[in-house]
C-alpha cells in the first residue's frame, strides 16, 4: 500500500512538472521582451515588446513606437504592425526601425527556451525576457 502511495504521488509530481515545463515554454503572452543586440551608437536604448494576455503589441524600437498584434496557432506566428509613430528619428535609427517591423512582419514560427523567444524568418530575432 505505502508502495502504491508513493508511485500516485510520483506520478501527480512528474504530471505537474510537465505541466509546468510546457507553460514556460509556450508563447511569451503577458510578457515584455527585450530584442537581443547591441545598442545603436549614440544610444542606450534596445528596442522592446511588450506582449499583452491575447497578443497585442506594444513596440519600443530604436527610435519609432508603435503597437501591433500577434497570432498564434501552435508554432506557426503572425505580427500584423498597426500604427508606428514617427518621433523624428535620425535617418540611420528610423532606416533600423523600418528594418525590425519588416523582419517582425516576416516572421513565420517560433521557438521558446526559457526565457528566450526565436521569431523565425528570413532574420531570425531573438527577444529575451526583460528581469527586474
Amino acid at each position: 500500500m505505502v508502495l502504491l502511495k508513493r508511485l500516485v504521488c510520483a506520478a501527480v509530481a512528474m504530471l505537474a512538472m510537465s505541466t509546468l515545463a510546457r507553460a514556460e515554454d509556450g508563447f511569451p503572452f503577458g510578457t515584455e521582451m527585450t530584442l537581443e543586440a547591441l545598442p545603436q551608437a549614440g544610444s542606450k536604448r534596445i528596442p522592446n515588446i511588450e506582449i499583452g494576455d491575447h497578443g497585442e503589441v506594444v513596440l519600443e524600437l530604436w527610435c519609432k513606437g508603435g503597437k501591433g498584434q500577434f497570432s498564434v496557432a501552435g508554432n506557426t506566428v503572425i505580427f500584423v504592425p498597426g500604427q508606428i509613430q514617427d518621433r523624428s528619428c535620425p535617418p540611420a535609427k528610423a532606416q533600423a526601425d523600418d528594418e525590425l517591423v519588416a523582419a517582425l512582419g516576416s516572421v513565420e514560427t517560433w521557438r521558446r527556451q526559457g526565457d528566450v523567444l526565436t521569431l523565425i524568418g528570413p532574420k531570425p530575432l531573438h527577444f529575451r525576457t526583460t528581469g527586474n
